[in-house]
């Protein structure tokens, strides 16, 4: 099929991309000219595990390209995915302003039947909103579709080439007929296809990622009664995870989610239930209970230290909100190393590909502050503490006498649990983890 894909961001080159890879012909459109430039040349930009070897694979065989015309990509493609940013505002709601502005366009630039497919996560009701806005400007037929992406980032490719399910909200036969088609390739295995009417599929996104998020905010909660109790976190999650009801998944203590989605989309789903009149009580503790979790590190280390840190110099391992990424949004580590310095502390910080983004991420205010290095062993050299912030493989296996040779004091604050408390008191570690027990305080 020939397939448009508007916006070159995470979602929209992770969907280019595949398609492509798949035997389509896709057509990526951007307005940004160093980015263009860069895409056009082979370079991918952004980290994701297995990306980049199959948008080399797609470009050799001239299966994607890439332009600034809309025009162009819209007049060749039957398919138009939109993939543009939704970002939040300061109360929640998502600003539409992208995806409405070029659907004003197509509706301009369209003379045959097309089907638009919103792609990008957006509230309760755009479908609606877009093909108003398209039939503003255009009696030609056409489909607005809701295709609402389930991807994890690090594991973004293997879901979209093997789906747990596909979800898509249309009302039109032969739109649901050209979806089937497109998406066939992809469930062979028999994982399904689900349609349905566009708010549902649209309502579908939102409940899922609410629904991570309040799995994660509750396991978060666990972790602080066992604290208080003298229980064990890991322990409750596998008594619970065994429960087919429950799941295993998602049950993880720690430092509270981040990233690209489950903040945005949650304070999203908040923005349209209070906006339809309904006060969503479990999403808004949701939301507290994460705020105040990314700074529980903090609290824990001034408990250790006291408040003033003038004199004390950390080490931060991982910047990014999640392993296999260099995304920062929301990574608790922005909060962490803000509250870190606003306390007087000097902070060493590593991670193995987002310290650029990170830089960008937490501002020149505070990056400028930072001492980045290269590599996991130098960031605890002569320091206080090491805080431990992403869950990289690298770091779950160091060797823990170069702890006690390069630290002044062995004293982990650890907001992944990596390690075993039993194991940190062996080596003689001071260490203090999420819902366990501590080591050697």
């Amino acid at each position: 099929m020939n397939i448009a894909v508007i916006g070159t961001g995470y979602v929209g080159l992770v969907t280019g991309t595949c398609f492509a890879d798949s035997g389509n012909n896709v057509i990526c459109v951007d307005n940004n000219p160093d980015k263009l430039a860069k895409l056009k040349k082979g370079e991918v930009p952004i980290y994701e595990p297995g990306l980049e070897t199959m948008f080399q694979r797609s470009i050799r065989e001239k299966r994607i390209t890439f332009t600034d015309s809309l025009a162009d990509a819209v007049n060749a493609s039957e398919i138009i995915f939109l993939c543009l940013p939704t970002p939040p505002g300061a109360d929640g709601q998502a600003d539409l302003s992208f995806v409405l502005n070029v659907a004003s366009e197509i509706g301009e630039i369209i003379s045959d039947y097309k089907i638009i497919v919103n792609k990008s996560t957006v509230p309760v009701g755009t479908a609606d909103k877009v093909h108003e806005r398209i039939s503003q400007k255009t009696d030609v037929e056409f489909d607005v579709v809701s295709n609402p992406e389930f991807l994890r980032e690090g594991a973004a490719v293997d879901d979209f080439m093997r789906p747990e399910r596909v979800v898509v909200g249309t009302s039109s036969e032969r739109a649901q007929e050209r979806m089937q088609l497109l998406y066939e390739p992809f469930v062979r295995s028999g994982n399904p296809i689900i349609f349905m009417d566009e708010r549902s599929s649209e309502l579908t996104k939102y409940a899922a990622n609410a629904f991570l998020a309040t799995k994660i905010s509750f396991m978060n909660e666990i972790a602080n009664i066992c604290e208080k109790v003298g229980a064990d976190v890991d322990n409750v999650r596998r008594g619970i995870g065994t429960d087919s009801r429950i799941g295993k998944r998602f049950l993880f203590a720690g430092i509270g989610y981040g990233g690209s989605c489950f903040p945005k989309d949650v304070q999203a789903l908040d923005y349209t239930s209070d906006e339809y009149g309904y006060d969503f009580k479990i999403l808004k503790s949701v939301i507290h209970v994460n705020d105040l979790q990314k700074l529980t590190m903090v609290e824990k280390v001034k408990e250790f230290y006291g408040d003033d840190l003038k004199a004390k110099k950390f080490g931060v391992w991982g910047l990014a909100f999640k392993p296999e990424t260099d995304d920062v949004r929301e990574a608790p580590a922005i909060y962490i190393i803000q509250a870190l310095l606003d306390a007087g502390a000097e902070v060493n910080a590593y991670d193995p590909e987002a310290i650029e983004t990170f830089k960008v991420g937490i501002g020149e205010k505070y990056a400028s502050k930072i001492n980045f290095k290269s590599d996991q062993t130098s960031v605890i050299e002569d320091v206080d503490a090491l805080l431990i912030c992403t869950e990289w493989n690298e770091f779950r296996r160091p060797d823990f006498e170069t702890f006690k040779k390069n630290m002044k004091a062995p004293v982990i604050f650890d907001g992944r649990n990596l390690y075993n408390p039993d194991r940190a008191e062996e080596f003689g570690l001071t260490y203090i983890s999420v819902g366990r027990r501590s080591a050697n305080v």
